[in-house]
């Protein structure tokens, strides 16, 4: 197995957590499509279900393949370890109740995926924990928002779709101000543009649907701990009281800088059930091997077409840090190489929703599909989509106004891609005078 800080990045994307098979000789990552597993004697299980030795069990919380795939995104990201999910929604949400439980809060950024906001403001609240969302980046105010009841904070890296940059240091230090950990989604930034811990995030989040896997073909998800936050006795009881499921061992206590890890795999994992099956682990570990070449390629041409729609007298804004007349460019030369961040972004039509709809219907090369990361080019509507059950007031505070199109920008010649939003856009505007032209003659 490749050292995680040995070799450089590209070589760990394409080496970490997988050896060539010691049985077969198989060079390619192995697919474990087992349920369970063969214990060596009655003691090795007992120990294995005690946490007293680490080991396969049942595939629902611990898999060689998904194991591999673990690794890998750990060590692109910096972290102790990593805990893959079925998809980047149950990677939050077994996150979030991992931390937090009835009467507790969460501070979180209303600047987030639809779906996201919708599990903190809806089902969350359900369970009884509240989360106070800040409307923009500014540190101060996601401190003014932490209580005693606050046990995380979250941000997504690159917000989806607006594109606003978080102060991932500024927040860090509010946060262990507190002694409440940062936990950020990194999915749209990946481990190639930014590694959040290297910046004083406690806990990173992938959709692994998106870049990981690069192809719109499986959904996943991984939790990755950077293994230093301290998890203080007063804010987490729960880390020091006994657990009777595995013989009163503590998490705290028993596990060290591994007590997030292994709770969250042998508490939430087990008992809410969200595993990934070991065939989607394979499809995600192998599209990691060209995420760095992906990655490059997709920036380069989010660069190129983020100037172009920028200079179209028919777009009222675009939303991409990359560009220099963007309210937080200073937060992109900050963390993001070149300042580009990332290849998923926003811009606004002239003419609102109607003129939106005419647009994402004219497009021909790119895809109408609600998704990102994929190494097609993709749009859509997120008003009457993605962030559709979103309240006016949260569609504002998410930054998407009713003529704003999503793009996720792929790896084709910019050139084709540039050609496509041009006759979109330019059917739409026939499509407008058409129709003004036929009102004029009802008139």
């Amino acid at each position: 197995m490749v050292e995680r800080s040995s070799f450089g990045f590209e070589t760990r994307a394409v080496h970490a957590g997988n050896i060539p098979d010691k049985a077969t000789g198989a060079r390619a990552l192995p697919i474990y499509e087992s349920a369970a597993f063969v214990f060596q004697n009655s003691d090795d299980a007992a120990a294995r279900f005690a946490l007293r030795k680490y080991g396969e069990i049942y595939s629902r919380i611990v898999n060689p393949t998904v194991a591999a795939l673990e690794e890998r995104v750990a060590s692109l990201e910096g972290g102790l370890g990593a805990v893959a999910t079925a998809s980047g929604l149950s990677a939050e949400f077994i996150t979030f109740i991992a931390l937090a439980s009835q009467g507790d809060e969460i501070v979180a950024s209303s600047q987030l995926y639809g779906g996201t906001i919708t599990q903190l403001d809806v089902t969350l609240r359900r369970l009884g924990i509240v989360t106070r969302f800040v409307d923009g980046t500014d540190a101060a105010d996601f401190e003014a928002a932490i209580t005693e009841r606050t046990k995380l904070v979250y941000v997504e890296a690159i917000a989806n779709p607006s594109g606003e940059i978080a102060d991932i240091e500024a927040l860090a230090e509010a946060a262990h101000r507190h002694g409440v950990p940062l936990v950020v989604d990194s999915t749209v930034a990946t481990p190639v543009l930014l590694r959040p811990i290297e910046h004083g995030a406690d806990i990173v989040i992938h959709s692994a649907t998106k870049f990981l896997s690069g192809a719109g073909t499986v959904l996943g998800g991984v939790i990755v701990d950077s293994g230093t936050f301290h998890w203080g006795r007063d804010r987490f009881p729960n880390f020091y009281e006994p657990v009777p499921s595995y013989n009163n061992v503590t998490w705290a206590g028993n596990f060290g800088q591994y007590a997030f890890l292994t709770k969250v795999r042998a508490e939430q994992l087990r008992d809410v059930g969200p595993a990934i099956s070991a065939h989607s682990a394979f499809l995600i570990a192998q599209g990691i091997e060209t995420l760095p070449l992906r990655v490059e390629r997709q920036v380069a041409n989010t660069r190129r077409i983020a100037e172009w729609l920028a200079s179209d007298p028919r777009v009222e804004a675009v939303h991409w840090a990359g560009l220099a007349s963007h309210p937080h460019h200073a937060l992109a030369e900050k963390y993001f190489p070149n300042a580009d961040s990332g290849s998923v972004f926003s811009f606004d039509i002239r003419g609102g929703r109607e003129a939106g709809r005419r647009f994402i219907d004219a497009l021909n090369l790119v895809s109408h599909v609600a998704n990102i990361g994929d190494v097609k080019t993709l749009a859509i509507h997120p008003a009457s989509t993605t962030h559709a059950q979103l309240t006016a007031e949260q569609l504002r505070e998410a930054g998407i106004g009713e003529g704003t199109i999503r793009l996720s920008i792929g790896i084709e010649t910019a050139d084709d891609i540039i050609a496509d939003i041009a006759q979109a856009l330019d059917a739409g505007e026939a499509s407008q005078t058409d129709e003004a032209d036929k009102t004029d003659g009802e008139a």
